[in-house]
């Protein structure tokens, strides 16, 4: 029968998944070794391992693929067959609202509690709405792209002819489905950025001005970066990470765009860099901080299944210690832009109450930008002025 070979499909990549790499390149690499899956097992085998993973630690006391046909049928709308085949008396509900669902789960399963998949539920930030963000757990979020003002009618039109359902949500952001194969229908792609809606408003509280230099001191692959030079392609850059293979993919973004005007550096910002930045002096300073991704777990269920509460506050000892060494850097007068993707208060604004004591630094506003509310990742973020 088929299902049996769904069902073993999915013991072998879930056997082979330790957490250790996020999800997506695990599979990236594991389909590479297995290259007899075909298009369809692959598709099949990912769906199934990242709705397992949705379900955090809830029914954990339930046989492997009874606890699977669970949490596919809550992920889903459209029957598969491991859950046809297990939990038959799902097919009736595939379609209802992730709250009947729930429910309809609740009296085939007593046990199941909504906590056991989100059991974080006393660190969140001011203003989270727990039941709604405990729900997006279970739908996979949007793929979003920021194009500039002018060229997104074309890009648009583009995408609706090739049959993708896209959302204009701003002047400069689409929405479209997860898994959209955006080189498949647009063949330049420096018309285009994959970039997160929250995280694309985080540029608001930025305000550069022509020939100003800011420092991006937690890069990554750039994508502040980037957003920063498309509010103001006049700005100065440095940019810089603790992972020079991030540099690597940052300057592999940058050339894409174009963007010239910039200088990068290997930095470790839990040291003293004097030596390196003793002469600098910045005009505005994008601390996208390490932080435990919370916001971003509707994404990555992975690191929901696998993360451990005590890291919270390791990641938050970390994120002040950043800034503090950050913030000498920074002309008074000038907005430190602190960012996470958490919605942890611990990791937030807590942080920021910390820095406002210890540190010459005054508040001029701050946000919990809630993602769940259009299919998004959630982010904080604080602009703080230094005195």
């Amino acid at each position: 029968m088929k299902v049996h070979h769904h069902i073993r499909a999915f013991e072998q990549v879930l056997a082979s998944y330790d957490g250790k790499l996020p999800l997506h390149r695990h599979l990236i690499v594991y389909f590479k070794q297995h290259k007899q899956m075909g298009s369809s097992d692959r598709r099949w085998a990912s769906r199934y391992i990242y709705s397992y993973f949705r379900l955090g630690k809830a029914l954990l006391d339930l046989p492997i693929i009874e606890r699977l046909a669970v949490a596919d049928f809550l992920c889903n709308n459209d029957l598969s067959l491991i859950t046809e085949h297990i939990f038959p008396a799902a097919a009736a509900h595939m379609t209802l609202p992730i709250t009947e669902k729930l429910a309809f789960v609740k009296t085939q399963y007593p046990d199941f509690q909504l906590k056991d998949v989100f059991p974080f539920g006393k660190q969140l930030s001011n203003g989270i709405d727990q039941q709604a963000f405990q729900f997006s757990l279970f739908i996979q979020p949007d793929l979003f792209i920021r194009v500039k003002e002018t060229h997104l009618p074309t890009i648009k039109a583009k995408l609706e002819e090739a049959g993708v359902a896209v959302k204009e949500l701003a002047d400069t952001t689409l929405a479209l489905p997860n898994g959209t194969k955006l080189e498949q229908v647009i063949d330049d792609a420096r018309l285009y950025q994959v970039q997160d809606f929250s995280s694309q408003k985080t540029g608001d509280y930025f305000e550069p001005k022509p020939y100003e230099y800011w420092w991006d001191c937690c890069a990554a692959s750039g994508g502040k970066s980037l957003l920063i030079h498309s509010l103001e392609p006049k700005v100065k850059l440095l940019v810089s990470d603790v992972r020079e293979t991030s540099l690597g993919n940052l300057q592999e973004r940058f050339q894409l765009a174009g963007i010239k005007d910039y200088q990068k550096k290997v930095i470790d910002l839990l040291q003293n860099n004097d030596q390196i930045l003793h002469h600098y002096e910045f005009d505005g300073i994008l601390l996208d901080a390490p932080c435990s991704g919370a916001g971003t777990w509707g994404r990555t269920p992975e690191m929901l299944y696998f993360f451990e509460e005590y890291k919270v506050a390791n990641y938050a000892k970390l994120q002040k210690a950043i800034a503090e060494n950050v913030v000498k850097y920074l002309k008074s007068g000038k907005p430190l832009i602190y960012m996470t993707c958490s919605v942890f208060k611990e990791e937030n604004e807590d942080v920021v109450a910390y820095l406002l004591e210890n540190l010459p630094l005054k508040l001029e506003s701050q946000e919990l930008i809630k993602g769940y509310n259009d299919k998004a990742d959630s982010m904080f973020v604080a602009r703080l002025i230094k005195n």
